[in-house]
């Protein structure tokens, strides 16, 4: 019974239930690291593609195995992911919340690997059905003929199935951190609630037990070549995750600055105060009627007067339409609908945002 109790600490319940505020920070902070990891290597594609091309290429694969084993190192440790750590809090089975086990003590298997696969494996998956569904977007709006295959009409309807998909699944979230503010639930988020855990803050004990558990320097005691081996490799990998945590600790603040100034809304800003002038439409324009044809929006489409689709401009003149507008009446009258110079569909030129 000693045992048991050198492993356990009380605490007073409700008193150890994060804020709801806590517990949305600490999911907000791995999704601001990736974008701004994503920009460090983008930057250092561009400027050197031929040695960190690959990077960029393979960047979410690479950053699903350093998430890897960062959170298995966390939750080992610490019982905790990474950003649940970083905000003082701690995972527990789900059960009876008097008596809690230490930070150091660590997850029960089963709990342990479903919080692994769920911290890792499902934001992988959700970013590259996101970028799946981008591609086909883009491939849909380019294509300028109706379906004529199976496959096709698939991914169409896969297209127009996905919005309401990922609607759902934003709403149960949203239910759920509802459900927990109004004390409903004991997790805010259904991630958890798979795991079998619940988030509670770190105690004083936890802290202590944190403390002595990274002081602690006790070589293994090892006598075969394979276990030397694997005590080697564990303390390799435990070494780099370490490395990771501790450089992302330092840095985190410098990474959460970059994602916001990197971020769509800001750069719109950045733009207008550092953009070189644009330059003035041809002079004719001003006493032709086909100026009309100009609307007051530069994000609308001169033909269609919506918002442009696959926006393409033509090398003659400049001016930007949808694909398919321009297409068709290139295709037709051989010359650009505003100012008039002759245009072959060879002068079409998709532009690509930076996003793509």
């Amino acid at each position: 019974m000693a045992e048991v109790g050198a492993h356990l600490t009380a605490a007073p319940a409700g008193e150890d239930r994060p804020s709801v505020f806590e517990a949305v920070a600490q999911d907000s902070l791995m999704a601001a690291v990736k974008p701004a990891l994503q920009h460090l290597v983008k930057v250092l594609a561009e400027s050197n593609p031929g040695r960190y091309g690959f990077l960029w290429h393979w960047f979410d694969e690479i950053y699903v195995l350093l998430d890897l084993l960062l959170q298995q190192h966390h939750l080992a440790r610490c019982s905790a992911s990474f950003s649940e750590n970083f905000y003082s809090l701690k995972r527990i089975p789900m059960g009876d919340g008097r008596q809690q086990p230490l930070a150091t003590a660590g997850l029960p298997k089963r709990q342990h690997w479903k919080s692994l696969l769920l911290l890792v494996l499902v934001p992988y998956l959700k970013g590259k059905l996101e970028k799946l569904v981008s591609s086909l977007r883009e491939e849909d709006e380019y294509s300028i003929h109706p379906p004529s295959s199976s496959w096709k009409r698939f991914y169409r309807a896969f297209l127009a199935a996905y919005p309401y998909v990922n609607m759902t699944w934003e709403g149960w979230f949203l239910i759920q951190q509802l459900c927990y503010i109004l004390g409903k639930a004991e997790h805010h988020s259904p991630m958890l609630k798979l795991a079998g855990v619940r988030l509670v803050r770190l105690t004083a004990e936890d802290i202590q037990a944190l403390e002595k558990k990274w002081a602690e320097t006790t070589p293994s005691q090892t006598h075969s070549i394979a276990s030397r081996a694997q005590s080697a490799l564990r303390r390799a990998l435990g070494g780099i995750a370490f490395s990771l945590s501790t450089g992302l600790s330092v840095s985190v603040f410098f990474l959460q600055f970059l994602d916001w100034w990197y971020s769509s809304e800001n750069q719109e800003t950045i733009k207008s105060l550092t953009a070189l002038p644009t330059p003035p439409p041809p002079v004719h324009l001003e006493h032709e009627p086909s100026s009309a044809l100009l609307p007051s929006l530069k994000t609308v489409c001169p033909l269609c007067r919506k918002v442009r689709v696959n926006a393409t401009a033509l090398a003659t003149s400049g001016f930007v339409f949808c694909y398919r507008c321009i297409y068709s009446y290139v295709k037709a009258h051989q010359r650009c609908p505003v100012t008039g110079y002759a245009t072959e569909l060879q002068h079409l030129v998709k532009l690509y945002s930076p996003e793509s």
